[in-house]
């Protein structure tokens, strides 16, 4: 199987879990508002400080153990794994909602945790990244877990950093959702990896 044909068989396989992910967080997201939405902002910020580690985490996990399962050495493992996650796990987590959020009119703040709080970012990248080159085989758990932790990821630094009525907005988030977590995280989980890997 070429390498493009098994690219695009991943992304059409792993779209249901994406659409998934995303409507549960549409759903999250209108049942936190109902409440208070300060209360909502504060859950909300506390919530992404937990989420986008975790998803930097599972992401270097996959990527470095997809790497390694399609022929790569542990060594340059750890380094797809870790360069693999930090730029797209932060396009999905923060730009991409950051950019959507602006698109439909609310006022959102530019929050960078690598810049802000490095800690949180280098170790869970680190982490992920050497338990994915040792595990080798331990993708598809992980990535189902990847898919779900990004969409919250996503989900709360939309809530955290825009202030706005989000119930009329639903239907925009599933949409805004999807997008930031099927393709950064498959590009990040699959593209990235195999295209270095050696065999199919």
């Amino acid at each position: 199987m070429g390498r493009l044909r098994h690219i695009a068989i991943e992304l059409r396989d792993h779209a249901p879990f994406t659409a998934f992910g995303a409507s549960s967080g549409a759903a999250i997201a209108g049942a936190m508002y109902l409440p208070r939405a300060e209360t909502m902002i504060d859950l909300s910020w506390k919530a992404f400080h937990i989420f986008h580690p975790l998803h930097l985490l599972l992401s270097a996990i996959v990527t470095a153990a997809m790497f390694r399962r399609h022929g790569g050495g542990i060594l340059s493992a750890v380094s797809i794994g870790a360069a693999g996650s930090v730029g797209i796990c932060m396009m999905s987590d923060v730009v991409i909602p950051y950019l959507g959020g602006s698109l439909l009119g609310v006022e959102m703040t530019l929050h960078i945790d690598l810049l802000e709080h490095p800690q949180f970012v280098v170790v869970p990248i680190l982490a992920g990244a050497a338990i994915g080159a040792a595990t080798r085989l331990w993708t598809r758990c992980p990535h189902a877990a990847h898919v779900m932790i990004s969409t919250l990821a996503s989900l709360f630094y939309l809530t955290a950093f825009g202030v706005a009525d989000w119930i009329p907005k639903l239907p925009f988030v599933f949409v805004l959702l999807f997008v930031a977590v099927w393709l950064p995280c498959c590009t990040s989980d699959i593209v990235f990896p195999l295209s270095f890997a050696k065999r199919f």
